[in-house]
């Protein structure tokens, strides 16, 4: 059993409850990445703790609290009643001054870094998984100390660059714990389609000229991303990511944008997203693209999440301390360290946990049985 801790009870955490509930009814893997991490399936992921500030929210059953306003996450699922009480956290930096009459945060007491810390030991939280709104930069580094003193992993959804940190990466290890992060990748989301397409014009020889990125949709995480002054590590997060895959990325990092754009109220979770790439190709002739993509903002998160908690606990077991790059690079955009493709990201992190011991199923790469077959005759 994997025990999760969940800051922040906002879309991605409605979605996530209601996907746990979900695949733990139906007899199909159809959707997941990965059926199996170390034994655990879906079903064995438990949310055992909760934190949030809102007054719809906190002192609610969190399957009650995921329905609360401003959540839009429709109910996709009949969850019952987890006995999991939201708690109060800390509000700090989590709320934007645009954003007060949309979190309706409650006047109740907030509580010390020390009774965190607490209660993540006497709940036995295994992963604690940060879904603060973007910009929350002191909150979450509140939370990340808290897990590491509770000896918990932590898992940063959001764009701040904590994983990435060596500050952190040392505070966890001397915690012989771990972090995973920064910022949550899609399943199928804007970045990790535009990196796909920007590691296949690297790989069949052409060179970016330039690129952009354009997202808009109409839930809370974009009203949030309004206030430019939050936007800084979101812009920066996505923009490496794409000319990561680039073979001369510093030089083309000027040349691409990639960020939030626009709210629109009427979309819900309905993320858009534009992606355009003007490439050099043969005999240096343009080469241009130009794609819409249209998903569901959270559940192409929690498809990830599904993955990672259990990803981290497994890790936590074998005592894999700090910051493994390997462990976040397939699955977030800004990792300790940056693989050329998400392909080459996947195959490191079937490496390392062939290594381990620890078994994922399905490998979804064809890749994984070159490597097993040259690695026989070695």
């Amino acid at each position: 059993m994997v025990r999760v801790g969940i800051v922040g009870i906002g879309n991605i955490a409605a979605m996530f409850i209601q996907a746990i509930e979900y695949y733990r009814r139906l007899d199909s893997d159809v959707g997941l990445i990965h059926s199996v991490i170390d034994g655990y399936r879906v079903s064995d992921i438990n949310i055992v703790y909760a934190i949030d500030i809102s007054k719809d929210k906190v002192n609610r059953d969190i399957a009650e609290a995921i329905f609360a306003k401003p959540n839009i996450v429709p109910k996709l699922v009949d969850v019952e009643k987890l006995g999991v009480t939201v708690r109060m956290g800390r509000i700090l930096d989590g709320v934007a001054s645009h954003m007060v009459n949309d979190f309706q945060p409650t006047s109740l007491r907030e509580p010390t870094l020390d009774e965190i810390v607490e209660e993540l030991k006497s709940y036995n939280v295994d992963v604690l998984v940060n879904l603060l709104p973007v910009g929350s930069a002191e909150a979450s580094r509140f939370y990340a100390k808290a897990a590491a003193r509770a000896g918990t992993v932590f898992v940063n959804c959001i764009p701040e660059f904590i994983a990435s940190d060596g500050y952190y990466c040392e505070l966890f290890e001397r915690s012989s714990t771990l972090i995973l992060g920064d910022d949550i990748k899609g399943q199928l989301g804007s970045t990790v389609v535009h990196r796909a397409l920007a590691s296949l014009i690297s790989m069949r020889g052409a060179e970016i000229v330039e690129s952009y990125q354009l997202n808009v949709g109409g839930n809370t995480d974009f009203k949030n991303m309004l206030d430019q002054t939050r936007l800084a590590s979101k812009k920066k997060s996505k923009t490496v990511a794409v000319a990561s895959t680039q073979s001369k990325p510093e030089e083309i990092l000027q040349n691409i944008f990639a960020g939030p754009s626009g709210y629109i109220p009427f979309l819900g979770n309905t993320k858009v997203s534009y992606i355009y790439i003007k490439a050099k190709g043969f005999l240096g002739l343009p080469v241009t693209m130009d794609l819409k993509l249209v998903v569901d903002d959270k559940a192409m998160a929690s498809a990830i999440l599904i993955d990672v908690v259990r990803l981290a606990a497994a890790l936590k077991r074998r005592g894999i301390k700090g910051c493994p790059y390997w462990a976040s690079a397939p699955y977030f955009k800004y990792p300790p360290k940056q693989a050329r493709s998400d392909e080459e990201a996947l195959l490191d992190l079937y490496i390392h946990l062939d290594k381990l011991d620890i078994d994922i199923e399905p490998k979804r790469l064809y890749m994984w049985d070159i490597y097993k077959s040259l690695s026989k005759t070695d």
